[in-house]
């Protein structure tokens, strides 16, 4: 009995080490083919503060660190990076940043993935 306790106890430690080191325990991402631990590894390994994880025929998908102060950080780490591209912010509505550059408009949209990462969605 106290054999199958202890192994019991190391099956429960390493299932606990997999979910952690995997970082299953994060929510799923709105994007087929991409891991939790590889979107958060590509913003980890980058010296920007927002940084691309995936591109699809109608978007191109960000991460960003909200540093546990909201998703106001995440939108001015947005709009630099929209802005600098030559796009005017125009307005805030929602979860949605609009810009808009020679009459053509461009909708950002934020989802906060956790309390630490925001996903950003820029339309193609």
């Amino acid at each position: 009995m106290k054999n199958i306790g202890i192994a019991l106890c190391v099956i429960a430690v390493i299932a606990a080490m997999f979910i952690y080191v995997n970082k299953l325990y994060y929510p799923s991402l709105p994007i087929e083919n991409l891991t939790a631990k590889e979107a958060i590894e590509k913003l980890n390994n980058s010296k920007e503060k927002i940084v691309e994880i995936a591109t699809d025929a109608t978007s191109t998908w960000y991460i960003t660190n909200s540093e546990h102060k909201g998703i106001w950080i995440a939108d001015e780490n947005i709009k630099q990076m929209i802005v600098s591209n030559g796009w005017e912010f125009k307005a805030k509505e929602g979860a949605g940043l609009l810009f808009e550059k020679e009459h053509e408009q461009l909708i950002v949209t934020t989802q906060m993935w956790t309390k630490k990462y925001v996903l950003v969605q820029v339309q193609n």
